[in-house]
């Protein structure tokens, strides 16, 4: 098969990446349908970036996303790379094998890893421009705060920590260029309009 590649371990079913979003999960809409009970519905997506692959953990799921053992929220993946969703277990192949170069490495790290609440965080922060999928305004400090029941004070804490991982300079609309970059890496997407409509109700 030409190309990036999933491969199911439990079924040996074959999956090919595409240049779009590959969604993972066990509901019936997904791309990739794993029916192990510990995956949720919606569970991950992959996307694909040229000869590049990363996998992105929706935060939907109690089991989370590991790769190679290893909990992640978002990670650029390697030919043979183990990825786990809950106890289901699929294996990447069909990359490019290359040594690194700076240039390169540039390029993966335009994306950091981040934790798990640094990426509630930013859903937070970009929630009220994506629910009506047109770019607006991102939540405030105060904002985001209510949303995940923390202190104002150790949301500001995240955001400086996201400023640096990002790059993004001091100056005005600080939290919208952040909220641009996100987006524009795919790290947040809009909510599904189900979702939506559960959290509204």
């Amino acid at each position: 098969m030409d190309g990036p590649y999933i491969r199911v371990e439990e079924s040996g079913d074959v999956h090919p990446l595409d240049d779009n979003v590959t969604t993972v999960g066990r509901g019936q809409g997904v791309d990739i349908r794993l029916t192990d009970p510990s995956v949720s519905q919606l569970h991950a997506e992959f996307v694909r970036r040229g000869p590049y692959v990363y996998v992105v953990d929706l935060g939907l799921s109690r089991n989370g996303t590991r790769v190679n053992g290893r909990p992640i929220a978002r990670r650029v993946l390697e030919e043979g790379d183990v990825i786990s969703f809950g106890a289901a277990r699929c294996k990447i192949g069909g990359l490019i094998r290359e040594e690194l170069t700076p240039e390169v490495d540039m390029r993966r790290g335009g994306a950091p890893e981040l934790t798990r609440r640094e990426l509630d965080v930013l859903t937070s922060l970009c929630r009220p421009a994506l629910s009506d999928e047109a770019f607006v305004s991102p939540a405030t400090a105060r904002q985001i705060a209510e949303d995940l029941v923390v202190t104002e004070a150790a949301v500001k804490q995240h955001l400086l920590r996201l400023y640096q991982k990002f790059r993004v300079p001091e100056g005005p609309n600080r939290r919208t260029r952040l909220a641009n970059e996100v987006v524009a890496l795919g790290l947040v997407r809009p909510m599904p309009l189900v979702e939506r409509e559960r959290q509204a109700s």
